[in-house]
């Protein structure tokens, strides 16, 4: 390798020390979350934690929707990571453990960052909103496709096209295609529509387990929430023909 090609492929010095100062600075912005809430997060607040100026945080992040977009991808990456080593614990079973696995990741790592989950998923933070197809559309693709491919492993695309379901308007269809990984040639409407159903009735649950609707439940939460898992994936398999 030649010195050009080598500088050009190694991180300049003020580069690292870039990436290190962004790291901190999300980390910081976590932390306050998981103290005062998603909605309470501010750019004066974080600075203050790290010890800097608002100044000197808008070097970084040019203003709050920024850094909120930065905190919504890494908590979707670390999201999809949670549930593909969840995944992956079942690598050697059968796809419904697997699919199982992947359910209890999302639960799991949902009932551990509470805030970070709220900050994906509660209410809008307001005047907020993601770029489109940006990175946090992308890190989505991550999870999406994690299910997409334990739900209906061993299918193939005709049998997937001729479940029974009712199917998606056209309108809807198209809205939705960005959003599926692998687009409409491999997830035909009618498994695009079983797909979007399922990630409804699991990320609910997931939701009112967070959100303390379902306390009454006690200690019985997890077990309700993999009957209810079990029973989704056997009625989707149902609805695909042999």
């Amino acid at each position: 390798m030649s010195a050009d090609a080598y500088t050009t492929a190694v991180p300049s010095l003020r580069q690292r020390r870039r990436a290190v100062a962004v790291q901190e600075i999300v980390e910081a912005a976590e932390s306050y979350i998981a103290e005062h809430g998603p909605h309470a997060l501010s750019l004066r607040g974080v600075a203050r934690n790290l010890g800097m100026t608002v100044q000197g945080l808008y070097h970084y992040f040019p203003n709050r929707d920024a850094l909120v977009t930065a905190l919504v991808t890494k908590a979707y990456d670390d999201l999809a990571d949670a549930v593909t080593a969840a995944a992956d614990t079942a690598a050697d079973k059968p796809a419904a453990q697997r699919f199982m696995a992947a359910a209890e990741g999302y639960r799991r790592w949902a009932i551990t960052h509470v805030e970070r989950f709220q900050l994906l998923y509660g209410a809008p933070l307001r005047h907020y909103a993601a770029p489109h197809q940006g990175s946090t559309t992308r890190a989505m693709h991550r999870i999406c496709e994690i299910f997409q491919r334990e739900m209906f492993d061993g299918f193939t695309t005709a049998q997937m096209a001729a479940a029974d379901t009712r199917g998606l308007s056209p309108a809807l269809q198209a809205h939705l295609e960005p959003l599926f990984p692998h687009g409409p040639e491999t997830l035909p409407p009618p498994a695009g529509a079983l797909l979007l159903g399922a990630w409804g009735h699991l990320h609910g649950m997931v939701v009112l387990e967070v959100f303390g609707h379902t306390s009454f439940i006690g200690e019985h939460q997890a077990e309700i929430f993999h009957m209810a898992m079990g029973d989704l994936l056997e009625d989707i398999h149902r609805r695909i023909p042999a």
